[in-house]
């Protein structure tokens, strides 16, 4: 003779059964409550992939725009070498031709020098002194 426990659970389990193959009504005015909320991995990775690709294209803009100032940055300072360069040609230009005694014997006149044996003159009256 089968336990009386194998037969309740038998019975129990042709009922539910039944009863799933059955539509239920449910009451008006009853809500349902809201289905869980499933994590959708594919948005997930796509975001994912989004928030990655901002922070490297961040990383890329951070290290164009620095390129850049040192960029105008070289360039400040190559237009200052060529202006010293320039500067540097002219001084030595004028060096050299300080060194020349012509040079030195026309300043000295400028200057209203005169040679060691010189008679100096001065003009008087003229009108355009």
């Amino acid at each position: 003779m089968p336990s009386a426990r194998h037969a309740t659970a038998a019975a129990r389990r042709s009922h539910a059964a039944a009863h799933r193959s059955t539509p239920r009504s449910r009451p008006r005015g009853v809500t349902l409550p809201p289905p869980l909320l499933r994590v959708r991995w594919d948005r997930a990775g796509r975001v994912g992939l989004l928030v990655v690709l901002t922070v490297v294209v961040g990383l890329y803009v951070q290290h164009t725009l620095s390129y850049l100032s040192v960029s105008a940055q070289a360039s400040k300072q190559e237009t200052l070498v060529e202006q010293l360069a320039r500067q540097n040609r002219q001084l030595a230009a004028m060096q050299n031709s300080l060194d020349q005694p012509t040079t030195i014997v026309r300043d000295a006149r400028a200057l209203g020098m005169i040679r060691p044996g010189e008679r100096p003159y001065v003009i008087t009256g003229h009108s355009g002194h």
